[in-house]
């Protein structure tokens, strides 16, 4: 199947082609007919299968065919989770749509308003928002949504199942009764579907992949590492991997992580910048430019980059601290392996990670213990009688000091700096380990391989 077949417009065909696109991918021969014909759609498709073109090819077609409702009115809408999709829509429907005559703008949180809201005033037919300050600027009687035809809603899943259900609900009451509704994630696991049926009105569901499953040309491999030793394997890996890493998307849990992996990355030599929530957004598209221009090797992240960004010709993937869901996973190695490379996807587990092993089951944790010196009080018939204060006030100070003050010194914990790497077998070829040893011990921090790092099953990884 060709684009000309999906019976899009000459100019579009002409935009697309200039785009270096030749054949549609599944997602879009699927969802772009039901959308041309002005039914509501659910889409679900693998990360970088080209959901954003899927959508924003037909909308194009469509709003450019018929005349709108009002004169200067926003005619469609596209809500996001992140600014950095935002700004990605915002560049594609410039790219397909420079031969129309629609005019599209991009409005989020985290920078002055005063350029959006000029922006707004000009008159825009596609505004695509972050909800935040989308409803920030409506309250403010900036955006009037009385008039649209086109509603999306994109990464649906993270939309409604990470705390923006109350924020979509509150633009959603803003929009007319008649209009056209899309909604498009790489995921949507069934309670969403269920949430979903409330906006969409029978509509077309389109399901190009099963949902969570990972894309196959992408390289996956697991290594058990304990948690203190990820910042020696991380900077190993990426210096000595095969094939080499060209560049690597590392994903932290937590910002204060994030921050601590591209400072000790960049100790290390190596080039690193992290990009999360905390960060502005002039710092956050400074990372992502720098990044993409060779300049930074390594972008740290926390899941905020997990959707959307779209980085082309990434390499590696890591994930140094595992995902609790696996729909999370699925989006992190997504970022490698697009329109059809190949990718590798590392992760780390830490034994207290066991847990987040759809395979494996975490052993069972031993009960916590009550802190030392702590009795339940006594009844206060068996209570010894009061004495007065201030006779006893310093005698106890001397000889009751602080409970944490009374707690039996704890040798401090032995630290182990080898971890185990598994090498990549067979299913049914015995598994045997490699272990990698630090120089930590003799006061340095750079990473040191073992002699056993000639094993033959250690080169199948490194």
């Amino acid at each position: 199947m060709t684009f000309k077949e999906l019976n899009l417009s000459a100019p579009l065909l002409r935009a697309v082609q200039e785009a270096g696109y030749e054949t549609p991918s599944p997602i879009q021969a699927a969802a772009i007919p039901p959308v041309l014909s002005g039914r509501d759609l659910m889409g679900c498709a693998q990360t970088g299968t080209g959901k954003t073109a899927a959508f924003a090819l037909p909308m194009l077609d469509r709003l450019t065919a018929n005349a709108p409702r009002k004169k200067g009115a926003i005619r469609a809408l596209i809500l996001t989770p992140t600014r950095e999709l935002a700004l990605q829509i915002g560049e594609s429907f410039d790219a397909y749509g420079k031969y129309l005559k629609l005019r599209s703008t991009v409005i989020f949180g985290g920078v002055g308003q005063a350029p959006q809201v000029e922006a707004l005033k000009k008159g825009v037919d596609i505004l695509i928002a972050c909800p935040g300050r989308l409803n920030d600027l409506i309250g403010q009687g900036f955006i009037d949504l009385s008039n649209l035809e086109i509603f999306v809603l994109d990464e649906a899943d993270r939309m409604l199942d990470m705390g923006f259900v109350h924020d979509v609900k509150k633009v959603i009451a803003k929009l007319p009764v008649e209009r056209q509704n899309l909604m498009f994630s790489a995921t949507m696991p069934t309670e969403i579907e269920q949430l979903a049926a409330g906006i969409l009105r029978k509509p077309a569901f389109v399901k190009v992949d099963p949902v969570s499953s990972t894309v196959d040309r992408i390289q996956q491999s697991l290594y058990h590492v304990e948690k203190g030793n990820k910042k020696f394997l991380l900077p190993w890996l990426i210096k000595n991997l095969q094939p080499p890493v060209v560049n690597a998307l590392v994903f932290s849990r937590t910002k204060h992580g994030a921050d601590k992996i591209a400072k000790d990355l960049t100790k290390q030599g190596i080039p690193a910048a992290a990009i999360h929530g905390n960060k502005s957004q002039t710092a956050r598209v400074t990372a992502l430019e720098n990044f993409k221009a060779g300049k930074t090797k390594v972008l740290v992240a926390t899941d905020i980059a997990a959707r959307g960004i779209d980085i082309s010709e990434l390499s590696h993937v890591f994930n140094y601290d595992l995902p609790e869901v696996p729909e999370t996973y699925v989006h992190r190695i997504g970022r490698t392996a697009r329109a059809g490379a190949d990718g590798t996807a590392v992760s780390f587990c830490a034994p207290e990670e066991q847990e987040y092993l759809g395979s494996r089951r975490c052993a069972a944790k031993s009960p916590r213990q009550p802190p030392l010196n702590r009795q339940k009080s006594l009844p206060q018939s068996s209570r010894s009688p009061q004495r007065p204060k201030q006779k006893t006030q310093n005698l106890k100070k001397r000889l009751h000091p602080h409970p944490r003050c009374r707690q039996s010194p704890q040798k401090p914990k032995k630290r182990n700096h080898s971890w185990m790497i598994p090498s990549v077998l067979p299913a049914d070829a015995a598994m045997t380990a490699v272990p990698i040893i630090t120089a930590a011990r003799a006061g340095s921090r750079t990473l040191l391989p073992a002699a056993a790092m000639r094993s033959p099953s250690l080169t199948r990884i490194l």
